[in-house]
């Protein structure tokens, strides 16, 4: 067998391989695209996800909402918090981690240890000193206490990203800008963020993607039903006692993910460039 041969057979064997585990990875999704249009009896009765007889119904339920208050109502109120959320994400982190990629001040070391090792912490040990903080600013009932936060960096994993992209940068270019009389934020905005923007465009899809599935949150924080926010909706929609219409869950699902699968196709180079770059530098 010559080499050219067991070259391709090699490839065909991958691809058959790669092919085998993409079709067991997507099928679920198929099915739930296929379950939206069954109903309960269709869809405890096959595995299959092509629908005998096709009903909106999931769809029209789904859509009604709750009490007038329609599934694109939720929607806008998981946006409220969303985009301000993603928007101080990607400004505190780049700032913070360029003071920590760039700068030396006293107390630095100590710094970026306590930074790393909240990363260790789980968000269960936070919720309660959190709850009680926010509950003395009266900003229960409100997304303040969803939002705020990230105005400080708190999502330490993002910075972490940032600071090992920006080890990869020439310092000489910012030494370059300085000689030329750029200032520091003139230097940050000019020089780094458009050398960051893979890594940023990986932070904003991650923090979009992570708050618009984000549960525990608004269900602590937000108590009033018409400032809920889409997962806690679907959520509701769920009632164990009574029983419930799967397509109707499952048509909900759908339409709700529909942002986050247009965010991520629509920033899918730049995500892929940000992931693979912040593992290699530094």
């Amino acid at each position: 067998m010559t080499r050219e041969i067991r070259y391709r057979l090699d490839t065909v064997f991958r691809y058959a391989i790669l092919l085998f585990v993409g079709i067991i990875m997507v099928y679920p999704l198929f099915w739930m695209v296929g379950a939206s249009f069954m109903t309960n009896s269709q869809i405890f009765s096959s595995v299959g996800f092509i629908p005998k007889d096709p009903t909106l119904s999931g769809y029209i339920k789904g859509y009604a909402g709750y009490e007038g208050m329609t599934l694109i109502y939720f929607m806008i109120n998981t946006f409220k918090f969303v985009i301000p959320k993603v928007i101080f994400t990607v400004l505190s982190a780049t700032v913070t981690a360029y003071g920590f990629a760039r700068f030396n001040f006293w107390g630095k070391r100590i710094s970026f240890i306590v930074l790393l090792s909240t990363l260790f912490l789980p968000q269960v040990v936070l919720n309660v000193p959190q709850y009680i903080l926010f509950d003395q600013l009266g900003w229960l009932d409100s997304y303040l206490p969803l939002i705020v936060p990230s105005m400080f960096a708190g999502d330490t994993y993002f910075v972490y990203m940032q600071i090992q992209f920006l080890r990869g940068i020439p310092k000489e270019l910012e030494e370059a800008a300085e000689i030329d009389g750029c200032g520091i934020i003139q230097r940050l905005w000019y020089i780094i963020v458009p050398m960051l923007k893979p890594t940023i465009a990986s932070c904003a899809l991650f923090q979009f993607m992570w708050a618009s599935n984000d549960f525990m949150g608004p269900l602590i924080y937000v108590n009033t039903v018409a400032k809920y926010p889409v997962s806690i909706f679907l959520r509701m929609s769920m009632d164990a006692d009574v029983g419930f219409e799967w397509n109707r869950v499952l048509a909900m699902s759908l339409i709700a993910i529909i942002p986050s699968l247009v965010v991520f196709f629509a920033a899918q180079d730049s995500f892929v460039d940000g992931i693979a770059a912040g593992g290699v530098k530094g």
